[in-house]
């Protein structure tokens, strides 16, 4: 295992969507590993590594309120992309005005928590890269605060702050319970279909401990 980094994110709202929820939207208690690991792509990401989530530490009380947002129903057909790249077909295109829907939503407000994450080469590595060089870019970025896009929880609209975790032990909340099946990532192995990852978690004193679970497919 390379070495790790330890990251603080927090934000007023989070929606990490329960899949088997599919028109009103309902939050996850805990961010989903996925969600980590896409909040750190966010600040570092190259093909030559792969980040994997090891823990995530909850440090503010699981709290919920419930919102309505616009969302927009329909979404741009592959067939009418094609269509519009030849000449033929409907045209490519969403009129939001005609397709928003007002939905509800039931979100985590107040979020804070500290990522334990590692990461591993790839084989789209360069000669030149190594696990220093990189545990270094990515120590730099979060220390001067730089991302390539804004880190969200979940969606776009709920922002992510970050910084590095200055050491030392993590005031997690005191709540142990079973959180049961939550999505783990997602697996891309095969692009033609790809199979969505699940795993049972367990929150142990306010950390979800992710590195060693079963995988469920």
């Amino acid at each position: 295992m390379s070495q790790g980094i330890q990251v603080e994110v927090w934000g007023d709202y989070a929606l990490f969507t329960r899949p088997e929820l599919k028109v009103e939207r309902v939050s996850y208690d805990v961010m989903t590993p996925s969600a980590a690991r896409g909040l750190i792509e966010a600040i570092y990401w190259h093909p030559g590594l792969r980040w994997h989530i090891d823990r995530i530490h909850v440090m503010n009380p699981i709290a919920f309120t419930n919102i309505r947002r616009n969302e927009v129903k329909d979404k741009v057909l592959a067939s009418n992309v094609r269509g519009e790249m030849t000449g033929v077909g409907r045209q490519a295109a969403i009129y939001t005005g005609e397709s928003i829907q007002q939905r509800a939503s039931m979100v985590l407000t107040d979020v804070r928590y500290v990522i334990d994450a590692h990461f591993t080469m790839t084989d789209k590595a360069a000669p030149g890269d190594s696990e220093g060089k990189f545990i270094d870019i990515a120590r730099r970025r979060l220390s001067k605060g730089q991302c390539y896009h804004q880190p969200c929880f979940g969606c776009r609209e709920f922002p992510a702050h970050f910084r590095a975790w200055p050491g030392g032990p993590v005031p997690a909340i005191s709540e142990s319970r079973s959180l049961g099946l939550m999505l783990y990532d997602m697996d891309y192995s095969n692009p033609r279909d790809i199979q969505p990852v699940f795993f049972m978690a367990e929150l142990t004193n306010g950390v979800l401990e992710v590195a060693g679970k079963e995988a469920l497919r």
